[in-house]
């Protein structure tokens, strides 16, 4: 098959993005952030949005151990079927948390050749020092990071009873952009895999 007959092929179905919801602490926040972040990728037709919560995965306690737990099995089904990533992740301690490191190991195949895309919050640097240490994380996985990212400054109380933002200037062009260029990067490579699977 050519490439341009398996570019049209592909091109016609929605891009699979999967939603990475990264923190796990109790009355964390991250579940809000990523439900807007949802909604704005849902605006687009020629996207299909699932949700992987690693608060909701059952991962081992020491990595490389054997799990049967369904929530793994679930999770490796999204993040396999899925064409590109939007990692959600809160800034600790000037980095990003323990369990979406966990997460991201231990699923690590997952990610290859495929473009990863942040949303950060946290204080005043809104996560940004948590996204740039995640991006040579990725790259280590053979995964492609897009440039921009949406990066929420002190979002708590931001967001109304409907969970819009209602004080985070320039967010809905932010995450118009960051969709942007996954698209491009998420039709691209979804290509070259079909084409030759990567590795080969």
């Amino acid at each position: 098959m050519s490439a341009t007959v398996e570019h049209a092929r592909t091109a016609i179905r929605p891009l699979r993005i999967a939603v990475v919801i990264g923190s796990t602490r109790e009355g964390r926040f991250g579940p809000t952030v990523a439900d807007w972040f949802v909604r704005q990728a849902r605006l687009r037709d020629t996207m299909d949005v699932d949700v992987v919560d690693a608060g909701q995965v059952e991962l081992p306690p020491t990595f490389g151990a054997a799990t049967e737990h369904p929530s793994v099995a679930e999770a490796t089904e999204k993040l396999s079927r899925a064409d590109a990533f939007v990692v959600v992740t809160p800034e600790y301690n000037h980095s990003y948390p323990g369990t979406l490191k966990n997460l991201i190991d231990t699923l690590h195949t997952e990610w290859q050749a495929k473009p990863v895309g942040f949303v950060s919050y946290g204080g005043i640097s809104g996560g940004l020092r948590a996204v740039e240490h995640l991006r040579p994380v990725f790259a280590e996985l053979h995964a492609v990071t897009v440039r921009d990212s949406v990066a929420l400054p002190n979002p708590w109380g931001r967001f109304d009873n409907t969970g819009d933002l209602i004080d985070v200037a320039g967010a809905d062009t932010a995450a118009a952009v960051l969709l942007d260029q996954l698209t491009w990067w998420g039709e691209a490579l979804r290509t070259a895999r079909a084409v030759r699977p990567y590795g080969k």
